[in-house]
């Protein structure tokens, strides 16, 4: 197996970063006709590198930047036990890479980070019909919660 190192982003890895979110947002509209024609974005990276709140996280190997994932602290609920959870999201590996570990070892640092913080509940959003990101974090050891509908 290749050997690539996980490390914390920075302002430096904005291009790759918004190139990540971009590849998602572009598998995502196979799952979903209700997301905008054209750029749209998901995440605010600045404001997740400068958050004390949150860990983005990305892969390199040969100093090229092959994957990202990001943890970010959120309250919960007041209805929930738990007072926080951390949510995970921006999962992307570019498919060159995939299959060897990158995904998980980012999952797993994040996990780490997470309970670091005494966080014990871990959340993320997947569709439901893109059985290979389901696949993925089920091998992580996430499983299926709740079932949005909509019509």
């Amino acid at each position: 197996m290749e050997n690539f190192n996980i490390r914390e982003a920075s302002e430096y890895d904005l291009t790759s970063l918004i190139e990540f979110e971009q590849e998602i947002i572009k598998a995502e509209r196979a799952f979903d006709n209700s997301l905008k024609e054209g750029e749209i974005h998901y995440y605010d990276f600045q404001d997740l590198i400068a958050s004390p709140q949150a860990k983005i996280l990305v892969a390199e190997i040969d100093n090229n930047i092959v994957g990202a994932g990001y943890a970010v602290l959120k309250d919960a609920e007041p209805f929930l036990k738990h007072c926080k959870y951390a949510y995970i999201g921006l999962m992307y590996v570019r498919p060159l890479y995939r299959g060897r570990g990158i995904n998980q070892q980012i999952l797993q640092t994040l996990k780490d980070w997470v309970m670091e913080k005494q966080i014990r509940e871990i959340r993320l959003v997947v569709y439901d019909e893109n059985t290979i990101a389901k696949n993925a974090y089920k091998k992580a050891g996430f499983k299926g919660h709740v079932l949005e509908m909509r019509m």
